[in-house]
């Protein structure tokens, strides 16, 4: 570990008052054991052999049969895709450290291959860095609801390409989602049927013996956070270290059917607080520091989004609408420079409605047009059957209204649209298997569990409840901007890096205070979350993305 980093760790860390930590040495209860029906579905299954082939430059790729349904080990398969990292120290390797980025529905071989670019020296050089791409999802088998994508058309149109603002809209939306859950229900099957989280957690376990490692060493970011949970759970005895970073709580992740899933997790109340709060440090900063700070940030946000909803704007052959600037305003807040990125946005918006179109007409000439793939499907996949939901796509106006009050701006967004698939009555594929509980296990490793004060997609409260529920956990807290805290802080990715290495975590309810904040003048000084776009929700056609984005994934983050 880097003698300078770990001083900025000395140097920031405080204790959080008021937050549980772990349970004491002395009132340390015995750890929990895999269940004998969870050894038995995935003991039964033999260790795959991993043909690793040279695919990307500094990578290698590999193909793994493995059970489509556990309960059944020697029957149908589902093909998965491997990728890793090796490991550049292999004299001193530790063993292999798999990585999940969220979504549900994002390609972990693809931010595994981008390791280079955001992890530490010290995790690249002891440990094979390896992804596997969840069922459905990336380069293994997709899935596919639809047989054509003449089918797949009308289905979308209804769906819009973000999220519904007008009664027509969102009459338009509930239709498109009452279809393309009967779709996933049908020509969906059975693999839409087979993607909860519990079979990826299993498939993780069966990779962890295909790869050698005794135990498994894992860091889940996002929804990456409930892969996590639920592998400590249904597994903790066979983990040596494990982080979630972004964490959603498991339980309102699994919810009831008298809630939307926005009501459980909170995220839009997340993202509205984060903007808030950049619009008062706009304004504080004034004009020299904050290209947005000109009257008053947070009665002229409004005004523009009051302006777009009236009337969109037109530059070209683009059109910015109300729904394309506040999907664009999350996904610049997904950053670490958010502040930075969101104030610039919002003053060329409010320039271009003025009449003044030339800032905003540069950044859309240097944006390309995402491709469409299926990550509609492959969200929703898992997070329709891992969650309960209610029963008709109808009743989501309603609730969105009401999270409209509480969560302004985010309240009616993508973040609250996004499960409206899984109403259940037209959502019929169920998973058997599904894991819904307990999540307060005593596991025979400590879990590092991660938050950060101003996520703008997993609020900062499930990483408090989840730390609390979790007996054998520890709590850390970064204020850095931006979704997730590792590689956007030194401290923060200091005290991971730490733990993953000597499995160690941090004093409990460690705080780090260390990472830039918008409008002071200071620039990301660590790894700026390169690499990290793969976290972000959507890609549009002209926020502030960092290079490589590209697909329509509609899922959480």
């Amino acid at each position: 570990m880097n003698v300078r980093r770990w001083l900025v760790v000395a140097g920031v860390t405080a204790i959080l008052a008021g937050v549980t930590g772990s349970a004491s040495a002395a009132t340390t209860p015995r750890p929990d054991r895999t269940s004998s029906a969870e050894s038995r579905k995935v003991d039964a299954v033999p260790t795959p052999r991993l043909d690793w082939s040279a695919c990307f430059e500094g990578a290698e790729c590999a193909t793994v049969e493995l059970p489509l349904d556990y309960d059944q080990p020697r029957g149908a398969t589902v093909d998965l895709a491997v990728l890793r990292v090796k490991a550049r120290d292999q004299a001193n390797r530790i063993g292999s450290l798999f990585l999940n980025p969220g979504g549900p529905g994002v390609s972990a071989t693809q931010i595994a291959r981008l390791a280079p670019a955001f992890m530490s020296d010290e995790l690249l050089d002891r440990f094979d860095i390896v992804g596997l791409d969840p069922r459905g999802v990336g380069s293994s088998r997709p899935v596919r609801c639809f047989s054509s994508a003449e089918q797949q058309a009308p289905v979308l149109r209804d769906l819009g390409e973000l999220f519904p603002v007008t009664k027509a809209e969102k009459q338009a939306f509930v239709r498109g989602s009452q279809r393309y859950g009967q779709a996933c229900s049908t020509t969906g099957r059975p693999l839409a049927a087979a993607m909860s989280t519990a079979e990826l957690a299993r498939d993780h376990d069966v990779l962890r013996r295909a790869v050698g490692d005794e135990k498994l060493t894992f860091l889940g970011l996002s929804y990456g956070s409930v892969l996590g949970q639920y592998y400590a759970n249904m597994f903790p005895d066979r983990f040596r270290a494990l982080v979630i970073d972004g964490v959603l709580d498991a339980r309102g992740w699994v919810g009831n059917t008298r809630q939307i899933l926005d009501e459980r997790i909170n995220s839009s109340g997340g993202a509205s607080r984060a903007l808030f709060e950049i619009l008062r440090r706009c304004d504080r900063a004034g004009e020299t520091a904050c290209a947005f700070a000109a009257g008053n940030p947070v009665r002229n946000f409004d005004t523009i989004t009051r302006r777009l909803k009236a009337k969109p704007l037109v530059i070209g052959d683009r059109t910015i609408t109300y729904a394309s600037f506040i999907t664009d305003v999350h996904l610049a807040m997904y950053l670490p420079t958010a502040g930075e990125q969101v104030t610039t946005l919002a003053a060329e918006i409010r320039a271009a409605l003025d009449g003044d179109t030339a800032a905003l007409a540069r950044r859309l000439a240097a944006a390309a047009d995402p491709p469409y793939d299926n990550s509609l499907e492959a969200a929703s996949g898992v997070l329709c059957t891992d969650g309960r939901f209610p029963a008709r796509a109808e009743q989501w106006p309603a609730a969105v209204a009401a999270r409209e009050r509480t969560a302004p701006y985010f309240g009616g967004s993508e973040l609250v649209w996004k499960d409206t698939v899984c109403a259940s009555n037209t959502w019929t594929a169920r998973d058997e298997d599904a894991y819904t509980g307990p999540f307060n296990r005593h596991t025979a490793a400590p879990v590092l569990v991660v938050g950060s004060f101003w996520d703008p997609s997993t609020n900062y409260a499930g990483a408090v409840s989840t730390s609390r529920l979790m007996p054998n956990s520890r709590l850390l807290s970064s204020n850095n901007w931006g979704h997730t805290a590792y590689a956007r802080g030194a401290c923060a990715t200091a005290w991971i890096d730490a733990y993953l290495l000597t499995g160690t975590p941090p004093p409990g309810n460690t705080v780090c205070a260390d990472a830039p904040q918008p409008f002071t003048g200071e620039a990301p000084t660590f790894a700026e979350g390169r690499g990290m776009h793969l976290l972000a929700p959507t890609n549009r056609p002209y926020a502030p993305v960092a290079e490589g984005e590209g697909s329509r994934d509609k899922a959480h983050g």
